[in-house]
């Protein structure tokens, strides 16, 4: 039996993917904490991008932590260039101040810098949690996405892509990775730029005892989290023959497996469902999706049969 979120602590609501003036964004940081914060998270992670022309910038979010609301520091990373000649682009969350920047003058590759693959394994070696950034709108391969051996995790909703371009999907590069045997979590952001609605509309709730920023990028490394854009994932249970989950109010639960394995349950205002297993006998992993009234979803990070 596998209980998910059986560690003590509590939910903390949280944005991994946001950008300032520092770099493309129109809010300077004080502010886009601010809004952050006025809107209920109790954290972020300011992640501007990571290239010369905006001077390789980190920023130092430290004087905006308080007691009911802190910060990551992280970058968006920019090296090497993946199959369709376009520049990386790798969110890395929990980077130190002082992480080497890499030969990254603009948003073109340039000879003489760091792949992708190369540029992902320094950060996790500096400490970061590491995501495969917006893979629908980056016209990412599965062979770029399988040289990124390093990644935590896949982003497979960003917030600022649905709004701007309609491809804010990662899902299917995930899976077949999972399916490959890669044991990668799942995150939901924004990507917030402030230059159009592109905030507050996809988020990571994560489990720690504190929301304090080492307990939080230890729990986002474990998986200890889910994403959402609304309903809240209370719980899961597995069993070998049946899985449990425990929600807020959802019209659909549906549980995904490799390849077409999927099943799914529908009503009115259900906060829980069973279903058999028996579907997924070929899968080693299984997901859950839940889907509100209003059609806003969450999603489980990947649960392991074996």
């Amino acid at each position: 039996m596998t209980e998910l979120f059986a560690k003590p602590g509590r939910f903390w609501r949280g944005n991994l993917h946001t950008h300032s003036t520092l770099s493309d964004g129109v809010l300077a940081p004080a502010e886009v904490c601010r809004r952050y914060k006025a809107e209920g998270y109790d954290f972020i992670a300011l992640t501007d991008h990571f290239i010369g022309m905006y001077g390789y910038p980190i920023a130092d979010t430290l004087p905006y932590r308080d007691n009911s609301f802190t910060t990551i520091l992280g970058a968006e990373l920019h090296s090497g260039a993946m199959a369709n000649g376009e520049l990386w682009h790798i969110l890395a969350v929990g980077l130190p101040a002082d992480f080497t920047p890499p030969n990254a003058p603009h948003f073109l590759p340039v000879d003489n810098q760091e792949s992708g693959p190369e540029i992902a394994a320094r950060a996790v070696a500096a400490g970061a949690f590491v995501a495969i950034a917006h893979p629908q709108w980056s016209g990412l391969t599965l062979a770029d996405a399988r040289g990124i051996a390093a990644a935590h995790a896949v982003e497979i909703y960003n917030h600022g892509c649905a709004m701007g371009c309609d491809r804010p999907d990662g899902f299917q590069i995930a899976d077949l990775l999972l399916s490959e045997g890669r044991r990668l979590s799942m995150i939901a952001t924004d990507d917030a730029h402030f230059s159009e609605p592109d905030h507050f509309g996809g988020w990571v709730m994560v489990k720690a005892e504190a929301n304090d920023p080492d307990l939080l990028l230890a729990a986002l490394k474990a998986g200890d989290f889910y994403s959402s854009q609304g309903p809240e994932l209370r719980g899961i249970t597995v069993g070998p023959k049946k899985i449990h989950v425990d929600c807020s109010a959802v019209s659909s639960v549906i549980v995904q497996g490799k390849g077409t394995a999927a099943q799914a349950v529908h009503g009115q205002s259900m906060t829980g469902a069973e279903m058999s297993l028996d579907r997924f006998a070929n899968s080693d992993w299984i997901r859950v999706t839940l889907i509100d009234r209003s059609g806003k979803r969450a999603w489980s990070n990947p649960i392991w049969r074996s």
